[in-house]
């Protein structure tokens, strides 16, 4: 694979997907207002939560290109995931909290297209074969889409997010029996637990689950105040140790799950 799309190969039915935890902002660095701006909404933590995934025998695809240059969780004709309500789109011109990302010129549709030819494109091919590849040899195969979001941001919710955020577009992306086994992993716990609230999957779940044909995909969004005590990334190496004392048994728990269910 190329420098920027990094994929490690296992061999149990269960890809994990990690699409906002980049942070390199490739060739359009210099248009953003600041680069910590364009870094803000990254999923920190998230990749290194997940690990375990090469011992578990998982197979993982990362992208380490910013949510900001160009999100590939999003539909790549820019329509809204949400309707009416706020989010961000594909070649993001706001933050989560609505400030502007660019001072003067945002992504034309021309620049949107190569930006998408480069990295958005590439991204989800590379999933779709390695969930074709591991169909080889399973007859159900189920894709764990991995996020994690600030616990508070009032243009997107209301008050405090709950700490697992399951998203399942209503039960169109997997079965119901994936879905009640990780929701169960969850509950047992002291978090608070929500199935398809305010996100229920986006493009990336959407696309790729596909119950009928044997491709399962659930979306797991983690409030940051459960897996780290600072936003910023100088604060990584404390983060990473509280978030694996504390949330990282219960994400192994999950892989878990997906993988005997699969």
């Amino acid at each position: 694979m190329t420098g920027w799309l990094q994929v490690e190969r296992g061999t149990e039915p269960l890809v994990i997907a990690f699409p906002h935890t980049g942070v390199d902002l490739a060739d359009v660095k210099d248009s953003f207002r600041t680069p910590w701006l364009a870094r803000r909404d990254t999923d920190w933590w998230v990749h290194c939560l997940y690990d375990f995934a090469g011992a578990l025998g998982a197979t993982t695809v990362r992208t380490e290109i910013s949510r900001s240059v160009i999100d590939v969780n999003r539909d790549p004709a820019g329509l809204s995931l949400y309707p009416g309500q706020a989010t961000t789109g594909l070649c993001p011109a706001t933050t989560f909290d609505g400030e502007l990302l660019y001072d003067i010129v945002e992504p034309d549709q021309e620049e949107v297209a190569r930006r998408r030819t480069l990295w958005f494109t590439p991204y989800h091919d590379a999933i779709s074969q390695e969930l074709r590849r591991l169909q080889k040899s399973f007859r159900n195969v189920v894709l764990y889409d991995a996020h994690s979001i600030r616990s508070r941001i009032p243009r997107l919710f209301d008050g405090k997010l709950p700490q697992f955020n399951i998203g399942t577009n209503f039960g169109a992306s997997c079965s119901p029996e994936l879905t009640s086994r990780v929701a169960k992993v969850t509950r047992k716990s002291s978090y608070d637990t929500v199935v398809d609230g305010r996100f229920r999957g986006g493009w990336t779940t959407r696309t790729h689950g596909q119950p009928a044909e044997g491709r399962h995909a659930i979306q797991m969004e983690l409030a940051m105040g459960a897996i780290a005590t600072s936003l910023r990334p100088r604060r990584r190496k404390t983060g990473r140790r509280y978030t694996t004392r504390r949330v990282q048994p219960l994400s192994l728990r999950f892989c878990n799950t997906s993988c005997a269910s699969a």
